[in-house]
C-alpha cells in the first residue's frame, strides 16, 4: 500500500497530459465527475492541493472544490459556477441512476 507521501509525488509527477481532458471539462461545464478524472477518491483524500497544483499547470487557474456522496462517487467543480448543495443534489441522482442501470442488466 503506498503511504501519503507516495501518493503526493505520483500525482506531481502526473504528465499534464493525462490532466488536460479534466481541465477541458472544467473550463466547458465546470464539474468533473470520477470517471472523467485521472484522480480516484483516495488522491482527494490526501493530495488535494497536488492536484490543484497540477490542474494550474495545465491551464486551469479557477478555485476548486470536490464533493462525495456516500463514499461512491466524487465531483471536481469550479465553486463560482456550481453551489455544493446543487453538485451534491447531482452527484446523488448520478449515482442512483448507475445503481439502476447496473441492477437492470
Amino acid at each position: 500500500m503506498k503511504d501519503v507521501l507516495q501518493r503526493k509525488d505520483n500525482v506531481r509527477r502526473m504528465p499534464l497530459d493525462k490532466v488536460r481532458a479534466t481541465v477541458e471539462e472544467l473550463h466547458l461545464e465546470g464539474i468533473v465527475t470520477e470517471g472523467r478524472t485521472p484522480f480516484s477518491r483516495v488522491h482527494f483524500n490526501t493530495c488535494f492541493a497536488e492536484i490543484e497544483d497540477l490542474l494550474r499547470r495545465a491551464g486551469y487557474h479557477r478555485q476548486l472544490e470536490v464533493v462525495g456522496y456516500e463514499g461512491r462517487a466524487y465531483a471536481l467543480f469550479d465553486p463560482t459556477r456550481w453551489e455544493a448543495v446543487k453538485v451534491l443534489h447531482w452527484l446523488k441522482e448520478y449515482v442512483e441512476e448507475a445503481q439502476i442501470r447496473s441492477a437492470v442488466r
